[in-house]
Protein backbone atom coordinates (compact mmCIF):
# COMPACT_ATOMS: atom_id res chain seq x y z
CA UNK A 1 0.00 0.00 0.00
CA UNK A 2 1.49 3.35 -1.00
CA UNK A 3 2.14 6.21 1.42
CA UNK A 4 -0.98 8.09 0.36
CA UNK A 5 -3.13 5.00 0.92
CA UNK A 6 -1.53 4.34 4.30
CA UNK A 7 -2.68 7.75 5.53
CA UNK A 8 -6.29 6.89 4.65
CA UNK A 9 -8.31 4.86 7.14
CA UNK A 10 -8.92 2.00 4.74
CA UNK A 11 -10.05 -0.49 7.38
CA UNK A 12 -12.82 1.80 8.64
CA UNK A 13 -13.97 2.30 5.08
CA UNK A 14 -14.10 -1.46 4.56
CA UNK A 15 -16.20 -1.99 7.68
CA UNK A 16 -18.60 0.76 6.65
CA UNK A 17 -18.76 -0.48 3.06
CA UNK A 18 -19.73 -3.99 4.26
CA UNK A 19 -22.86 -2.59 5.89
CA UNK A 20 -23.60 -0.29 2.95
CA UNK A 21 -23.36 -2.96 0.27
CA UNK A 22 -25.60 -5.34 2.24
CA UNK A 23 -28.19 -2.57 2.69
CA UNK A 24 -27.96 -1.83 -1.02
CA UNK A 25 -28.41 -5.53 -1.73
CA UNK A 26 -31.57 -5.63 0.37
CA UNK A 27 -32.99 -2.74 -1.62
CA UNK A 28 -32.03 -4.39 -4.90
CA UNK A 29 -33.79 -7.58 -3.80
CA UNK A 30 -36.95 -5.57 -3.15
CA UNK A 31 -36.95 -4.68 -6.84
CA UNK A 32 -35.89 -8.15 -7.91
CA UNK A 33 -38.76 -9.89 -6.11
CA UNK A 34 -41.27 -7.18 -7.01
CA UNK A 35 -42.01 -5.81 -3.54
CA UNK A 36 -40.69 -2.36 -4.53
CA UNK A 37 -43.08 -2.14 -7.48
CA UNK A 38 -42.63 -2.43 -11.22
CA UNK A 39 -39.21 -1.78 -12.70
CA UNK A 40 -38.81 1.22 -14.96
CA UNK A 41 -36.30 0.31 -17.66
CA UNK A 42 -34.41 2.46 -20.15
CA UNK A 43 -32.58 0.95 -23.11
CA UNK A 44 -29.04 2.22 -23.80
CA UNK A 45 -27.15 0.95 -26.86
CA UNK A 46 -29.42 -2.04 -27.57
CA UNK A 47 -32.16 -4.15 -26.02
CA UNK A 48 -29.73 -5.98 -23.73
CA UNK A 49 -27.84 -2.83 -22.67
CA UNK A 50 -30.22 -1.27 -20.20
CA UNK A 51 -30.61 0.57 -16.94
CA UNK A 52 -33.45 0.18 -14.47
CA UNK A 53 -34.75 2.34 -11.65
CA UNK A 54 -33.17 -0.24 -9.35
CA UNK A 55 -29.69 0.53 -10.75
CA UNK A 56 -30.19 4.24 -10.09
CA UNK A 57 -31.66 3.87 -6.62
CA UNK A 58 -29.08 1.33 -5.48
CA UNK A 59 -26.21 3.54 -6.63
CA UNK A 60 -27.77 6.51 -4.82
CA UNK A 61 -27.98 4.48 -1.59
CA UNK A 62 -24.32 3.50 -1.82
CA UNK A 63 -23.12 7.02 -2.62
CA UNK A 64 -25.25 8.70 0.04
CA UNK A 65 -24.30 6.34 2.86
CA UNK A 66 -20.60 6.41 2.08
CA UNK A 67 -20.66 10.20 1.71
CA UNK A 68 -22.36 10.53 5.10
CA UNK A 69 -19.42 8.73 6.74
CA UNK A 70 -16.60 9.96 4.48
CA UNK A 71 -17.70 13.29 2.98
CA UNK A 72 -14.33 14.08 1.39
CA UNK A 73 -14.28 10.92 -0.77
CA UNK A 74 -15.09 10.97 -4.50
CA UNK A 75 -17.25 8.62 -6.59
CA UNK A 76 -17.30 7.03 -10.04
CA UNK A 77 -20.45 5.09 -10.82
CA UNK A 78 -22.02 3.48 -13.85
CA UNK A 79 -25.26 5.44 -13.59
CA UNK A 80 -24.28 8.72 -11.93
CA UNK A 81 -20.84 9.36 -13.39
CA UNK A 82 -17.91 10.92 -11.58
CA UNK A 83 -17.92 13.24 -8.58
CA UNK A 84 -14.48 14.40 -7.56
CA UNK A 85 -13.68 14.34 -3.85
CA UNK A 86 -11.45 16.47 -1.69
CA UNK A 87 -8.89 13.71 -1.06
CA UNK A 88 -7.30 10.85 -3.02
CA UNK A 89 -10.18 8.41 -2.41
CA UNK A 90 -12.42 7.37 -5.31
CA UNK A 91 -15.21 4.83 -4.83
CA UNK A 92 -15.95 2.91 -8.05
CA UNK A 93 -19.50 1.55 -8.08
CA UNK A 94 -21.57 -0.78 -10.23
CA UNK A 95 -24.97 -0.85 -8.49
CA UNK A 96 -26.22 -3.86 -10.45
CA UNK A 97 -23.73 -5.71 -12.62
CA UNK A 98 -25.81 -7.98 -14.81
CA UNK A 99 -28.87 -5.78 -15.29
CA UNK A 100 -30.14 -7.89 -18.21
CA UNK A 101 -30.16 -10.94 -15.90
CA UNK A 102 -31.70 -8.89 -13.08
CA UNK A 103 -34.69 -7.72 -15.12
CA UNK A 104 -35.10 -11.23 -16.59
CA UNK A 105 -35.44 -12.75 -13.10
CA UNK A 106 -32.15 -14.61 -13.37
CA UNK A 107 -29.97 -14.66 -10.22
CA UNK A 108 -26.57 -13.97 -11.83
CA UNK A 109 -26.24 -10.30 -10.90
CA UNK A 110 -24.36 -8.57 -8.13
CA UNK A 111 -23.28 -5.26 -6.62
CA UNK A 112 -19.65 -4.19 -6.99
CA UNK A 113 -17.86 -1.51 -4.94
CA UNK A 114 -14.14 -0.73 -5.01
CA UNK A 115 -12.02 1.97 -3.42
CA UNK A 116 -9.09 3.54 -5.21
CA UNK A 117 -6.56 5.71 -3.41
CA UNK A 118 -4.64 7.55 -6.07
CA UNK A 119 -3.97 5.01 -8.80
CA UNK A 120 -4.16 1.98 -6.50
CA UNK A 121 -7.15 -0.23 -5.72
CA UNK A 122 -7.12 -0.83 -1.96
CA UNK A 123 -10.58 -2.29 -1.30
CA UNK A 124 -13.01 -4.46 -3.22
CA UNK A 125 -16.45 -5.76 -2.30
CA UNK A 126 -18.78 -7.82 -4.48
CA UNK A 127 -22.13 -8.83 -3.02
CA UNK A 128 -24.35 -11.50 -4.57
CA UNK A 129 -27.72 -10.92 -2.88
CA UNK A 130 -29.43 -13.99 -4.34
CA UNK A 131 -26.78 -16.24 -2.78
CA UNK A 132 -26.06 -13.96 0.20
CA UNK A 133 -22.33 -14.13 -0.52
CA UNK A 134 -20.14 -11.13 0.22
CA UNK A 135 -16.67 -11.24 -1.35
CA UNK A 136 -14.20 -8.77 0.19
CA UNK A 137 -10.54 -7.88 -0.15
CA UNK A 138 -8.29 -5.23 1.35
CA UNK A 139 -4.80 -4.55 0.03
CA UNK A 140 -2.34 -6.84 1.81
CA UNK A 141 -4.99 -8.72 3.79
CA UNK A 142 -6.17 -11.50 1.49
CA UNK A 143 -9.57 -12.27 -0.03
CA UNK A 144 -12.67 -13.54 1.76
CA UNK A 145 -16.21 -14.70 1.18
CA UNK A 146 -18.52 -14.15 4.13
CA UNK A 147 -15.43 -13.77 6.31
CA UNK A 148 -13.77 -17.04 5.25
CA UNK A 149 -10.46 -16.85 3.34
CA UNK A 150 -10.46 -17.93 -0.30
CA UNK A 151 -7.76 -18.64 -2.88
CA UNK A 152 -7.64 -18.47 -6.65
CA UNK A 153 -7.46 -21.69 -8.64
CA UNK A 154 -4.16 -23.57 -8.64
CA UNK A 155 -4.88 -25.78 -11.66
CA UNK A 156 -2.04 -26.04 -14.16
CA UNK A 157 -4.02 -26.60 -17.38
CA UNK A 158 -7.02 -24.79 -18.86
CA UNK A 159 -8.65 -28.19 -19.34
CA UNK A 160 -8.84 -28.65 -15.57
CA UNK A 161 -11.56 -26.08 -14.87
CA UNK A 162 -14.08 -23.56 -16.19
CA UNK A 163 -13.06 -20.22 -17.70
CA UNK A 164 -15.46 -17.30 -17.37
CA UNK A 165 -16.00 -15.31 -20.57
CA UNK A 166 -17.77 -12.02 -21.10
CA UNK A 167 -18.80 -10.09 -24.18
CA UNK A 168 -21.08 -7.23 -25.11
CA UNK A 169 -22.23 -5.26 -28.14
CA UNK A 170 -18.74 -3.71 -28.17
CA UNK A 171 -17.14 -7.12 -28.81
CA UNK A 172 -16.72 -8.32 -32.38
CA UNK A 173 -17.03 -12.03 -33.06
CA UNK A 174 -13.55 -12.16 -34.59
CA UNK A 175 -12.13 -11.22 -31.17
CA UNK A 176 -13.95 -13.66 -28.90
CA UNK A 177 -14.56 -16.68 -31.17
CA UNK A 178 -10.83 -17.51 -31.59
CA UNK A 179 -10.47 -17.59 -27.81
CA UNK A 180 -13.41 -20.00 -27.53
CA UNK A 181 -11.95 -22.15 -30.30
CA UNK A 182 -8.51 -22.34 -28.70
CA UNK A 183 -10.04 -23.20 -25.35
CA UNK A 184 -12.18 -26.00 -26.79
CA UNK A 185 -9.23 -27.31 -28.82
CA UNK A 186 -7.32 -27.61 -25.53
CA UNK A 187 -10.26 -29.53 -24.00
CA UNK A 188 -11.24 -26.58 -21.82
CA UNK A 189 -14.71 -25.22 -21.22
CA UNK A 190 -16.19 -21.76 -20.64
CA UNK A 191 -19.19 -20.21 -18.94
CA UNK A 192 -20.87 -16.84 -19.40
CA UNK A 193 -23.35 -15.72 -16.73
CA UNK A 194 -23.86 -12.06 -17.68
CA UNK A 195 -21.89 -10.46 -14.83
CA UNK A 196 -18.17 -9.69 -15.05
CA UNK A 197 -17.96 -8.80 -11.36
CA UNK A 198 -19.64 -12.00 -10.20
CA UNK A 199 -17.44 -14.21 -12.36
CA UNK A 200 -14.31 -12.41 -11.13
CA UNK A 201 -15.51 -13.01 -7.58
CA UNK A 202 -15.97 -16.68 -8.40
CA UNK A 203 -12.45 -16.77 -9.89
CA UNK A 204 -11.04 -15.29 -6.68
CA UNK A 205 -12.65 -18.16 -4.78
CA UNK A 206 -11.20 -20.78 -7.13
CA UNK A 207 -14.55 -21.70 -8.65
CA UNK A 208 -13.36 -20.55 -12.08
CA UNK A 209 -9.80 -20.76 -13.39
CA UNK A 210 -10.07 -17.19 -14.60
CA UNK A 211 -12.11 -14.61 -16.48
CA UNK A 212 -11.65 -12.81 -19.80
CA UNK A 213 -13.55 -10.00 -21.47
CA UNK A 214 -12.19 -8.06 -24.48
CA UNK A 215 -13.66 -4.77 -23.29
CA UNK A 216 -15.06 -3.84 -19.89
CA UNK A 217 -15.74 -0.66 -17.95
CA UNK A 218 -13.85 0.05 -14.71
CA UNK A 219 -16.90 -0.21 -12.45
CA UNK A 220 -17.47 -3.78 -13.68
CA UNK A 221 -14.02 -5.13 -12.80
CA UNK A 222 -12.26 -2.90 -10.26
CA UNK A 223 -13.40 -4.83 -7.17
CA UNK A 224 -12.68 -8.10 -8.94
CA UNK A 225 -9.10 -7.03 -9.65
CA UNK A 226 -8.15 -6.69 -5.98
CA UNK A 227 -10.14 -9.78 -5.03
CA UNK A 228 -8.22 -11.80 -7.60
CA UNK A 229 -4.77 -10.52 -6.71
CA UNK A 230 -5.36 -10.80 -2.96
CA UNK A 231 -6.52 -14.39 -3.54
CA UNK A 232 -3.16 -15.22 -5.11
CA UNK A 233 -4.24 -14.92 -8.73
CA UNK A 234 -3.12 -12.57 -11.49
CA UNK A 235 -4.74 -9.84 -13.58
CA UNK A 236 -3.44 -7.75 -16.43
CA UNK A 237 -2.42 -4.15 -15.69
CA UNK A 238 -5.91 -2.76 -16.28
CA UNK A 239 -5.15 0.56 -14.60
CA UNK A 240 -2.10 0.96 -16.82
CA UNK A 241 -4.29 1.22 -19.92
CA UNK A 242 -4.46 4.86 -21.15
CA UNK A 243 -7.74 6.62 -20.21
CA UNK A 244 -9.11 3.38 -18.78
CA UNK A 245 -11.40 5.10 -16.23
CA UNK A 246 -13.15 6.86 -19.10
CA UNK A 247 -12.91 4.32 -21.92
CA UNK A 248 -12.45 0.90 -20.30
CA UNK A 249 -10.32 -1.88 -21.78
CA UNK A 250 -9.65 -5.64 -21.76
CA UNK A 251 -9.58 -7.61 -18.52
CA UNK A 252 -7.95 -10.96 -17.94
CA UNK A 253 -7.90 -12.59 -14.50
CA UNK A 254 -6.33 -16.00 -14.00
CA UNK A 255 -5.06 -18.49 -11.51
CA UNK A 256 -1.29 -18.07 -11.31
CA UNK A 257 -0.52 -21.42 -12.95
CA UNK A 258 -2.62 -20.80 -16.09
CA UNK A 259 -1.97 -17.07 -16.47
CA UNK A 260 0.69 -17.54 -19.16
CA UNK A 261 -1.49 -19.90 -21.18
CA UNK A 262 -4.56 -17.67 -20.97
CA UNK A 263 -2.55 -14.56 -21.83
CA UNK A 264 -1.19 -16.32 -24.91
CA UNK A 265 -4.68 -17.45 -25.94
CA UNK A 266 -6.29 -14.03 -25.50
CA UNK A 267 -3.42 -11.82 -26.63
CA UNK A 268 -3.52 -9.88 -23.37
CA UNK A 269 -0.12 -8.61 -22.21
CA UNK A 270 1.32 -10.74 -19.40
Amino acid sequence: MNKTASRIDVESRLEHARDVIRAAGKRAMDYYDGTAGDLEIEVKANALDMVSIADKNVEAIIRDRIADAFPEDGFLGEEMGIEQGENDCLWVIDPIDGTACFVSQMPTWCISVALMVGNEVVLGLIYHPCGDELFTAMKGDGAYVNGEPVEASKVTKVSDGLLGLGLSHRTKSDVIVPVMTQLLDREGMFIRNGSCALMMAYASAGRLIGYYEPHINPWDCMAGIILMTEAGGWTNDFLGIPNVLEDGGPILAAGANVADELAEMTGVKR
